[in-house]
């Protein structure tokens, strides 16, 4: 079991955030249509999953915001937004800030994701939601950077992120 924090408070985290070098464990997701999509999904490409608990928070918000302006730049590269929320609501809350170089998707068909990825708050009263993370992967989803953002209310470190795509 990790930890990490909220306001100074420890939470518990179940599972294993994939380590750099390590091919990434399988995921189902679903997407703003309502469909499941895989890492096959996005074949060819490199992935950032930015996984959060929900872009109902600030913190969660700005981050897809800072993505979503950085992703701009990146070639071959999509940027996966991971949370709890309803596909409903991620596609609303990206429609009215104008984000479209990111892809929501959502968990809530597919809660083995959080454990399998590492990032299932539990114990605590967040469970159910993501701790905030970021995993890089490249073309053959191996994985190039990751990090379970230590305290919930912190954005994670962009550049780290993005300097293993250049």
């Amino acid at each position: 079991m990790q930890q990490i924090t909220r306001a100074g408070e420890p939470l518990d985290v179940a599972g294993t955030l994939p380590a750099k070098g390590q091919a990434a464990p399988a995921m189902t997701l679903t997407n703003t249509d309502l469909q499941d999509v895989t890492l096959d999904t996005y074949a060819g490409k490199r992935k950032v999953l930015n996984i959060i608990p929900s872009v109902d928070t600030p913190t969660c918000a700005m981050s897809t915001r800072r993505f979503n302006e950085l992703a701009s730049n990146l070639a071959d590269t999509v940027v996966l937004v991971v949370s709890a929320d309803l596909p409903f609501a991620a596609k609303r809350f990206c429609g009215a800030e104008g984000l479209d170089n990111v892809e929501t998707l959502s968990t809530f068909r597919h809660p083995e994701f959080r454990e399998a990825w590492g990032v299932a708050l539990c114990n605590n009263p967040m469970e159910g939601l993501c701790a905030r993370a970021v995993v890089v992967l490249d073309a053959d989803n191996r994985v190039l950077h990751s990090e379970l953002v230590s305290e919930l209310k912190n954005e994670p470190d962009y550049e780290a992120a993005l300097a293993v795509l250049n």
